[in-house]
């Protein structure tokens, strides 16, 4: 009977295909965790605080995601895949983060957009403004939500800039980590 051992490589391989479909469902986890939130929470009593107050407690939210999602990286023997995770994380959360205050503009102020945002309304919103597509069917009117949505296209310019480079720079620096003493051991 033939000795049926696996080589080094295939073990890697194997091993590095389990921690991408566990990452890929932590994905998915976050992501309906995180939606499912967005779409059951109530946001009523939220009117009465100022729009620069959810911005920044927003953008608060957003930059503990990541910087957990980057602590998480700098722990990983496989930062590359980590850091695909985070920035899925991250970017989930920006987007409903900004579909949450769009809801909320829109119960404040009804005539702020071309129509009253549902929660689905104001994802597609979130969604179009963050991908620059802007199809029109949905625009701001007032001067105060063309203000935040001005805010959420300069927050994605910044977070394409800063934040998916800092997830790069993470798990390469991570990576290299990793690597070294396996270099150091080899004859």
């Amino acid at each position: 009977m033939p000795n049926r051992t696996r080589s080094p490589d295939a073990d890697r391989s194997a091993q590095l295909r389990r921690l991408t479909w566990r990452a890929l469902l932590r994905t998915v986890a976050t992501v309906v965790v995180v939606g499912t939130a967005y779409f059951t929470l109530p946001f009523t009593g939220l009117d009465d605080l100022s729009t620069l107050v959810l911005l920044l407690c927003g953008s608060v939210v957003v930059c503990a995601v990541c910087g957990w999602q980057m602590w998480w990286v700098l722990r990983s023997p496989h930062p590359v895949v980590r850091a695909a995770e985070g920035i899925a994380a991250t970017t989930t959360v920006y987007i409903l983060g900004f579909a949450s205050l769009y809801t909320v503009l829109s119960q404040v102020e009804p005539e702020g957009f071309t129509e009253v945002l549902t929660r689905m309304g104001a994802l597609y919103f979130s969604l179009t403004v963050f991908a620059t597509v802007g199809f029109g069917d949905i625009a701001a009117i007032t001067d105060g939500t063309r203000a935040v949505v001005s805010a959420q296209i300069v927050g994605n310019l910044i977070f394409l800039a800063l934040v998916v480079r800092l997830f790069v720079l993470t798990a390469q620096h991570r990576r290299r980590q990793v690597e070294e003493p396996a270099a150091e051991n080899d004859p």
